[in-house]
C-alpha cells in the first residue's frame, strides 16, 4: 500500500469526491461529520480515515493510515522504529510535537506526519499540499 506523498495513497488522489473513492473501495465502514462540518470516512479493511473538506466542496484533503503494509518510497513504515524510519527517508526537516503517549514527527514540505508511540510508528498522516497561491493543489 503505497503512500504517494503530495498525491494520496494507493488509488486515492487528493481532490477526489466521496463517490470517486467509493468506485474503488465501496462504501465506508463508518462515516461521520467532525465539528467543522467535514465528512470523515473510515475504511476498516484499509485502516484509513479519509477527510473530505466541507469548505472545499467535500474534496478528499487528508488521509490517516495505520495499515501494516503502508510504504513511503518503498520503505515499510508502520511498526518500525521512528528514528530508523526518519533516517531512511530523504527528508531532513522534521518538527516533533509531544502528546501524552504519542509523538508527531512532521515534515512540512510533504505535509507528512509520522505518529509514534513507544518509539514505533503507529500511523501515517498526509494532507493535500497548498500551493503558492494559498490554494489546494488538487491531484484529481
Amino acid at each position: 500500500m503505497t503512500v504517494n506523498l503530495k498525491n494520496g495513497i494507493d488509488k486515492l488522489l487528493f481532490g477526489m469526491k466521496q463517490k470517486d473513492v467509493e468506485l474503488f473501495y465501496g462504501k465506508p465502514s463508518k462515516q461521520f461529520n467532525d465539528e467543522d462540518g467535514n465528512v470523515i470516512c473510515l475504511y476498516n479493511q484499509q485502516k484509513w480515515s479519509l477527510t473530505f473538506y466541507e469548505d472545499e466542496a467535500f474534496r478528499l484533503g487528508y488521509i490517516i493510515c495505520s495499515h501494516p503494509d503502508a510504504t513511503i518510497l518503498d520503505k515499510k513504515i508502520i511498526g518500525r522504529n521512528i528514528e530508523v524510519v526518519k533516517n531512511e527517508l530523504p527528508f531532513k526537516s522534521w518538527t516533533k510535537e509531544d502528546f501524552d503517549t504519542t509523538e508527531n514527527h512532521f515534515n512540512e514540505s510533504n505535509w507528512l506526519i509520522l505518529q509514534s508511540e513507544y518509539d514505533d510508528v503507529i500511523r501515517v498522516e498526509i494532507g493535500a499540499i497548498i500551493n503558492d497561491k494559498d490554494e489546494f493543489d488538487w491531484k484529481f
